[in-house]
């Protein structure tokens, strides 16, 4: 299947048989690391990567990622690009276009994804915004295809905020034939927009839905997943927010109301005692450090077949 050129903006992009390459590429690629293959398939690309939030899995995903295929990686912060002296985004990406084979942002307004993707000739990846975090998505997917060996019919429960993650697992589970449910505290649910998109995505659309009771989402839960309840930029309503979300915590008595073979991810990083506790977080469900390892192989697979 060819991609190479395509952007990587959102999971709503691309279709059930195209994520499937992906991820089929993405086990490839792992499989290759661990046996010491070479698979330097982007030897002489570069991907510029332009980061106007803080990061610790996306930055060093990205980075040792195109090393392992042979490429460079230039991390390139808000204090290293004139954007930071109000270059407009237009201009940067048809400059960024001239130098690079593809661009990586992180940033708040996904209207500016949107904008670097329109000006820009080279593919564009979203690595994060205020809406959307499509690489962490496809992540945690190979990681549930690895531990069930099948995606479909799985149900996954998002537990907190209705956040960038939120919506990007409701699009990954609609495309990927899951149930999934997001239960948030009232005045937090996810986008309606982004819920219907999903549902409109979905073979079996009643099977994506936002609720209120955590308690009554994880009946039947395969996969229980949580985000931390104050994002980036959010630091100021963190107080509040603990009183919003409280019962809104992963928990083992929450967790004991799932199947018994359900596990917990977690896009990380994680304050334990807040979104999960403690007991979960180290406990023999959790696969958040194997979801953690497999953003290395998705976001490989990402780059190997856009550029």
């Amino acid at each position: 299947m060819n991609l190479k050129g395509r952007d990587y903006l959102t999971l709503a992009d691309f279709n059930r048989e195209e994520l499937w390459y992906l991820l089929e590429l993405a086990r490839d690629l792992k499989k290759k690391q661990k046996a010491g293959i070479p698979h330097q398939e982007l030897k002489g690309k570069t991907l510029g990567m332009i980061f106007q939030k803080a990061s610790t899995r996306t930055r060093i995903s990205f980075e040792a990622g195109m090393f392992h295929l042979g490429g460079l990686a230039m991390f390139l912060s808000k204090n290293d690009l004139q954007m930071g002296r109000g270059e407009p985004i237009e201009d940067t990406a048809r400059v960024l276009s001239r130098y690079v084979d593809g661009i990586l942002i992180r940033t708040y307004s996904h209207q500016e994804v949107l904008d670097l993707a329109k000006y820009a000739d080279v593919p564009v990846i979203n690595g994060l915004t205020d809406d959307f975090h499509p690489t962490q998505a496809l992540a945690d997917l190979l990681t549930i295809w690895e531990k069930f060996e099948t995606i479909a019919g799985l149900k996954l429960v998002y537990i907190g905020d209705g956040n960038n993650m939120a919506h990007s697992l409701l699009l990954a589970g609609a495309l990927m034939g899951m149930e999934v449910t997001v239960a948030s505290p009232q005045g937090y649910e996810p986008n309606p927009a982004i819920v219907a998109k999903a549902q409109s995505l979905a073979q079996q659309p009643e099977k994506i839905q936002a609720v209120g009771d955590p308690r009554e989402a994880v009946q039947g839960a395969h996969i229980l997943y949580t985000d931390v309840w104050a994002s980036m930029g959010q630091e100021e309503e963190a107080a509040e927010r603990r009183k919003a979300f409280a019962g809104y915590q992963i928990n083992q008595e929450l967790l004991s109301q799932a199947e018994p073979e359900a596990i917990v991810l977690h896009c990380l990083p994680a304050h334990r005692g807040e979104e999960i506790s403690a007991e979960v977080m180290e406990g023999p469900q959790s696969v958040v450090f194997d979801e953690a390892e497999n953003r290395l192989h998705a976001h490989k697979a990402i780059l190997a077949a856009l550029l």
